[in-house]
């Protein structure tokens, strides 16, 4: 009875034994299943809200990085695939609100202050996603990310410190779209 049960227990061992080799037969362990952040992150931008919202519960996003041909890291141009009049329509809603916020996933990566033109008469010290057709064929609208509206008050000390503060934001927006090949230098 006793050998019966070593048997069976030499029987088991030599099967498991058996199976595991069985399993792997290049010799190199599996590597574990690993997914990097970023692909499974989306960028967004929608209208502020202080939230913590995802890019599928947001109803009032105005552009995905679907919607981004390319950035320019140079000019701050931010050029979309459509630059039709339904996104100007989509951003000019936000005209009067107060700041777009531009989403990593669950994160805001940073605030713009507004959505401006280059008819806006208001000085802005922080981001603004800005509009213009001067100098440009009007056909052909640019939109740009600047610091501050306008230009002549990037050396103001306000300016200069919402520059600092959204320093880290900038590096990872920039990599963030370098990573989906959207970037311009």
């Amino acid at each position: 009875m006793k050998t019966m049960k070593l048997w069976r227990i030499a029987f088991m061992m030599l099967a498991a034994s058996f199976l595991a080799s069985c399993s792997s037969n290049d010799g190199e362990h599996e590597k574990p299943f690993t997914v990097c952040p970023v692909d499974q992150t989306k960028f967004y931008v929608c209208e502020a809200s202080g939230e913590t919202r995802g890019a599928t519960a947001v109803i009032d996003t105005l552009f995905t990085e679907d919607d981004i041909e390319w950035f320019n890291v140079s000019t701050r141009e931010i050029r979309f695939k459509k630059q039709d009049e339904q996104l100007f329509k989509k951003l000019k809603m936000n005209y009067h609100k107060e700041g777009l916020e531009f989403r990593l996933g669950e994160n805001v990566l940073f605030e713009v202050s507004r959505f401006v033109s280059d008819i806006d008469s208001r000085i802005f010290y922080d981001l603004v996603l800005h509009y213009s057709t001067i100098g440009q064929d009007e056909d052909n609208p640019r939109y740009y990310l600047h610091d501050c509206y306008p230009a002549q008050f990037i050396n103001d000390e306000r300016t200069k410190a919402n520059i600092k503060k959204n320093a880290m934001q900038w590096e990872t927006f920039t990599k963030y779209l370098e990573s989906k090949s959207k970037l311009k230098k």
